[in-house]
């Protein structure tokens, strides 16, 4: 399972809402078949981007199950499943799973900050429990805690299917380390947008996106560049992208790509509580932004 290593650029999927808070299935169906045409490499519904955390067991199958129908084999999908109840994080796996998810995504468990040894045996547990690759999700901004490196080589060694990590640690040494050190086929991919050319340069394998919700094509390109050494090109694209970067979390992710999208007249501008609709001044420096790159 490992050995089928994820690599490119995939798009952590925004949850389309209705008025009454219900998920917007045809929308999202036409999200999918947006990220197709661009010529995504893959995609990751029912994330943190996907307002995972308000989304119920019930709905997280149902949403899973649309993408995988829309996508019909054509790329990878690779689900969010995880929570910070390990018994939970397993049911939501095996789900993913029978959903027809390629693989899923597990975060770290958050606000009960376990130990490394309880890190490692709980994605060895959601390991364990499905036949589908598994990418362990580092994210300790949000989370309270950081999955060190050697726990992270534990879990590639020790389990097969463990074929991967999403870091969203902001630390260029630690993700060094995780690329140097890993195992063969072991993918290490951007959870940070801004930092997804950084981390291809010193050898990782491409990024799950926020971005590229709004421009899958053009952010598939930055880093298929990089991924094929050419950073004078990438570093351009990089560059002409930052403003888009950097306002995309102006506020918390996922308030303003869903506002951008529902600006660009892909979504209804609705969120389930705690977020809420963005602010109008800050409405205002996206939307500027969005007509500099010719996207409104």
């Amino acid at each position: 399972m490992a050995n089928e290593k994820f690599r490119g650029t995939f798009t952590a999927l925004v949850t389309p809402m209705n008025d009454d808070l219900t998920i917007d299935e045809k929308t999202l169906g036409n999200l999918v078949d947006f990220q197709l045409q661009e010529g995504i490499d893959g995609l990751v519904p029912c994330g943190t981007t996907g307002e995972s955390p308000t989304i119920s067991p019930e709905e997280q199958k149902r949403i899973i199950s649309i993408v995988v129908e829309r996508v019909n084999g054509k790329i990878p999908v690779i689900a969010g499943a995880g929570t910070n109840n390990t018994k939970e994080a397993v049911k939501l796996a095996k789900a993913a799973q029978a959903a027809g998810a390629t693989g899923i995504l597990s975060v770290a468990p958050y606000y009960n900050k376990p130990t490394q040894e309880g890190f490692y045996r709980h994605f060895r547990a959601i390991a364990e429990a499905v036949d589908i690759p598994v990418i362990i999700y580092n994210i300790p901004g949000r989370t309270g805690k950081n999955i060190i490196p050697e726990t992270i080589f534990r879990l590639a060694t020790d389990c097969k299917n463990i074929a991967g990590v999403k870091e969203a640690s902001g630390n260029l040494e630690q993700i060094s380390e995780v690329i140097r050190g890993r195992p063969e086929g072991f993918s290490v991919l951007s959870g940070d947008d801004f930092l997804t050319l950084p981390l291809i340069a010193l050898g990782g394998d491409g990024v799950i996106s926020v971005i590229s919700n709004e421009i899958p094509k053009l952010f598939k390109e930055m880093v298929t560049l990089a991924l094929n050494g050419d950073f004078e090109k990438a570093r351009n694209l990089h560059h002409y992208l930052t403003p888009l970067l950097k306002v995309n979390f102006i506020e918390t992710n996922p308030i303003p790509v869903k506002t951008a999208l529902y600006l660009m007249g892909k979504v209804k501008p609705y969120f389930r509580l705690p977020l809420c609709e963005m602010s109008s001044v800050n409405q205002d420096k996206l939307k500027k932004v969005l007509q500099d790159l010719k996207l409104l």
